[in-house]
């Protein structure tokens, strides 16, 4: 019996280099279901007609240049359900499948101007059979781009929920808290103009009550902030880290007061990043910094945000008192450890990677690498210290 690499060498050399070039091409569809109709038209010397289905994922229909076909209907989808060569009833060509990964993965459909001669039939079928590896291949890597797009947008969703959420409760605090706080401040001035001159420790109890009001109203703002920071949405995240750097450095949340927090920003790629990434990288480094001066008694704090062709990084590096990762993250219901796994499912959502490195009387650093999406796969951080 003759095998498709000896047919095809029958045809002379010519053709066996246009099946190497077409098979080594780019393996993505529909480009190599068009490589091979043409292929198939231009190495058969009567037909003059060929059209390439291919089973899509959910292998419920033909794909190829015009509507999809459902699988069991006309001459294409009956070949894909059967396995088996369907001439056409008038002679003039055939539907031929192409078998791979366990099953019909497309249909080769050929068709000439008169009755189709069986050399050249053959020859189709020998090109299909030599192609079911690579249109195997090209199945395969347009599921696995599907479903990382598909994961993507789950992704983007997520975060957007997540601040849309953040969004609206910064509204309700600042109608609701933030504008019953002012009133109060009102009414404690007010009551502090009205109050007689000797009542001397009644007017001492209203002014820490003031003082007490206007320290509340700073930290309300300061919450509105956190949950929505403006700068985010309208300069990008450089700006927003920097600004997340200077409200640090002002020292509102350090027990022990301001400390120099720096931003590094290497590389240029910011604008092709996609809001949710910027999103999620703000968020990372705003609880990093945030554990920084509330848990660790540092005194300065390095950010460094850097962009490169596949992936973009954030580090955030201080000098405080450091921890044990190991005993943070088994003692579940510390509120540092739901910081820790907050960071890593905001980073594995996107599908990148949280390390974070520490030990006692080391310091603390947090690194995030999140892969730019539409390009080359990141590779993770080392895993986190002991």
């Amino acid at each position: 019996m003759t095998s498709p690499l000896e047919l095809l060498a029958g045809r002379g050399s010519d053709l066996l280099v246009r099946v190497v070039a077409a098979a080594c091409s780019d393996r993505e569809l529909p480009r190599m279901a068009e490589e091979l109709a043409g292929l198939v038209v231009r190495s058969a010397r009567a037909l003059t007609f060929c059209d390439v289905y291919v089973l899509d994922e959910d292998e419920r229909a033909l794909e190829w240049s015009g509507p999809p076909v459902p699988l069991g209907e006309g001459d294409a989808g009956w070949v894909a359900a059967h396995g088996r060569v369907r001439p056409h009833p008038d002679g003039r060509g055939a539907a031929i499948p192409v078998h791979g990964d366990g099953g019909v993965i497309a249909v080769v459909d050929v068709r000439s101007a008169g009755p189709a001669p069986p050399e050249d039939l053959a020859l189709a079928a020998a090109l299909a059979g030599l192609f079911a590896p690579v249109l195997s291949s090209c199945r395969r890597l347009r599921t696995a781009r599907e479903r990382e797009h598909a994961a993507e947008r789950f992704a983007e969703r997520a975060v957007e929920a997540q601040e849309a959420e953040r969004s609206r409760l910064s509204r309700e605090i600042h109608d609701g808290i933030a504008q019953r706080l002012a009133s109060l401040g009102f009414h404690l001035s007010a009551a502090e103009r009205a109050l007689p001159e000797h009542h001397p420790e009644a007017l001492a109890q209203i002014m820490m009550a003031r003082r007490l009001c206007e320290l509340s109203a700073a930290e309300t703002r300061a919450a509105i902030g956190g949950l929505r920071p403006p700068v985010l949405d309208d300069l990008g995240l450089s700006a927003a880290l920097a600004t997340l750097a200077r409200e640090a450095g002002d020292g509102l949340e350090a027990p022990s007061g301001a400390i120099d927090v720096t931003v590094t920003i290497e590389g240029e790629l910011e604008d092709e990043l996609p809001d949710h990434v910027q999103t999620a990288l703000y968020r990372i480094a705003q609880e990093a910094v945030g554990n920084s001066l509330r848990h660790a008694s540092a005194t300065c704090v390095d950010l460094l945000l850097e962009h490169s062709a596949d992936r973009v990084r954030l580090r955030v590096a201080d000098d405080g008192t450091g921890f044990s990762v190991r005993d943070v993250l088994a003692q579940g219901r510390r509120p540092d450890c739901y910081g820790l796994r907050g960071m890593r499912e905001r980073a594995e959502l996107l599908g990148g990677r949280v390390a974070v490195r520490s030990r006692p009387g080391a310091g603390t650093t947090v690194e995030a690498v999140i892969p730019v999406p539409g390009r080359r796969a990141v590779t993770a951080p080392p895993a986190p210290g002991r």
